[in-house]
């Protein structure tokens, strides 16, 4: 089938930058054809569905380059604490029960149908599971992305070392009663979750056109036992998939690797054989130059996650140190509970300011331009799509969003990238392709019933509130324990300050 979007502003962001103030792109199928002014004398009207775009700015759809979907119901749920106190009330490590599989699915949908809403077609979800991994659960969660038209790569991230183990101190501040119920909480076997990922991969990976695929995860080196560490290294290096690792998110990370590991975590994944193309590093803040160096080395990619970093106090990404490595960097939400939304473009609006404070050089301050590549191919990269998507160019899939020129955010219209960047909050998109399937038009979504499910979702709040009481039951005892441990950390040198303050005087 063909399609021809007549007389839009275009914004290619291919590597020449191409822009045209009007212009048409012929897709056949899932792919772009062309892009270029007058392309009506070239085709037919008969079996050509045309989309009249005069007004209309076309780009590519944003790709969301990191993502947990099992906090999508999260928004305002948490207090702005540091991640290792936030994650105690988040994935606490006594919980023992999973959710229904509907809850599941409207939970995924909820995210799903927000994204695609503001112009974001493609997601990078690291799916977590309390307390296990279950096939229903992960079943729920794909068909939940199979169901919305959104292009999804989806991981398994589970843990699999005692709670105590991840931290540094943390063992020996824990009193022995807690220690000993730590202790007896069941973890799965490597062997368990690779039998998981190599389901996960018969069912899901390349299905709906191939818009649906499966990546791996092993949430953070200090979460998972060795041997898991590298297996997974080893499944992504023979299936060309994306290895997702939190790394160095917080400056407790950094104490953590030179306590239990004497070394830099970046490191110990180098050593480990991870560290390479297939990596997908997530936040690297708490990084020095010897990580630098590796991670330039690598190939690997780097998702920057700067709403949450400012939620959570993790710091402030070393941004040009990256990019002048070459390193290619992506952005994402990180999640509902730490960004309180899911709105990438406010994501990009505080990349494109953040790291303002962060160096006098305005220099190296991030240019509009790089955060609109970074919102859109740069993630695409990262997610390994065997056929490339975030640019507008000949080849590529047709993932294309249209904005009304006509909104407050290009009124009056002073220069596109910028207003993209620092105006543009989402509501001027009117259109969202997906492989060449319009998914969104005039604004509402077409894959699904969004009145329906949004309902659904406030009837599930009951369920919700159930498991938001059991998780604090399950923290609040550790959570005195949990903050000496912070406290004890944030007392150990590093040589490193990845924050904006204190003050002084």
């Amino acid at each position: 089938m063909l399609t021809l979007i007549k007389d839009a502003r275009v914004l290619t962001l291919d590597e020449a930058d191409g822009e045209h103030l009007r212009a048409d792109i012929l897709i056949r199928g899932d792919t772009i054809e062309a892009v270029a002014p007058d392309l009506t004398a070239e085709v037919t009207t008969d079996g050509v569905r045309v989309i009249e775009a005069a007004g209309k700015l076309a780009m590519p759809g944003l790709v969301n380059g990191h993502f947990h979907s099992p906090a999508n119901f999260m928004k305002g749920a948490l207090d702005n604490w540091p991640l290792e106190l936030f994650m105690l009330y988040e994935v606490p490590p006594l919980m023992r029960e999973v959710v229904s599989a509907r809850f599941a699915y409207v939970r995924t949908m909820l995210g799903a149908m927000e994204m695609l809403r503001q112009g974001v077609t493609s997601v990078h979800d690291d799916c977590f599971f309390v307390p296990v991994v279950t096939q229903t659960e992960v079943d729920n969660v794909m068909q939940a992305y199979e169901d919305a038209g959104i292009r999804a790569t989806v991981t398994l991230d589970q843990p699999n070392v005692v709670e105590h183990a991840k931290y540094p101190f943390l063992k020996d501040l824990l009193p022995p009663r807690l220690r000993q119920r730590m202790e007896a909480v069941p973890l799965m076997s490597d062997g368990e979750l690779l039998a998981h990922y190599k389901g996960f991969l018969e069912r899901w990976h390349g299905r709906a056109g191939g818009r649906l695929r499966c990546a791996v995860s092993c949430s953070a080196p200090q979460r998972v036992t060795p041997s898991y560490f590298k297996a997974l290294g080893a499944l992504a290096r023979e299936r060309d998939l994306p290895y997702n690792m939190h790394i160095l998110e917080t400056r407790l990370q950094r104490v953590l690797g030179e306590v239990n590991y004497g070394k830099s975590l970046i490191r110990y994944a180098h050593e480990s054989g991870v560290l390479n193309e297939q990596a997908m590093v997530i936040h690297a803040i708490w990084i020095d130059e010897d990580d630098l160096a590796l991670l330039a080395d690598s190939g690997c990619s780097i998702a920057h996650n700067p709403v949450s970093n400012l939620k959570i106090g993790s710091g402030i990404m070393p941004f040009r140190r990256l990019r002048q490595r070459g390193i290619n960097v992506c952005l994402g939400n990180d999640e509902a509970a730490t960004d309180d939304g899911v709105n990438l473009w406010t994501v990009g609006k505080v990349a494109g300011l953040v790291h303002n404070v962060a160096d006098p050089d305005f220099d190296r301050w991030p240019l509009p331009l790089e955060i609109l590549t970074a919102l859109t191919s740069a993630g695409a990269r990262a997610m390994r799509l065997p056929r490339p998507t975030g640019r507008l160019a000949p080849g590529w899939q047709a993932d294309i969003i249209l904005l009304d020129l006509d909104s407050f955010a290009f009124t009056p219209l002073n220069d596109l990238k910028r207003q993209l960047v620092y105006c543009e909050n989402g509501s001027s998109v009117t259109t969202v392709m997906v492989g060449g399937r319009i998914v969104v038009e005039n604004r509402g979504l077409l894959t699904v019933d969004e009145d329906a499910l949004k309902q659904e979702a406030r009837l599930l709040a009951g369920e919700f509130a159930g498991y938001m009481a059991r998780c604090k039951s399950a923290a609040d005892e550790l959570e005195p324990h949990y903050r000496r441990m912070y406290r004890q950390a944030l007392a150990t040198p590093i040589g490193l300050n990845r924050w904006a303050g204190p003050m002084t005087p």
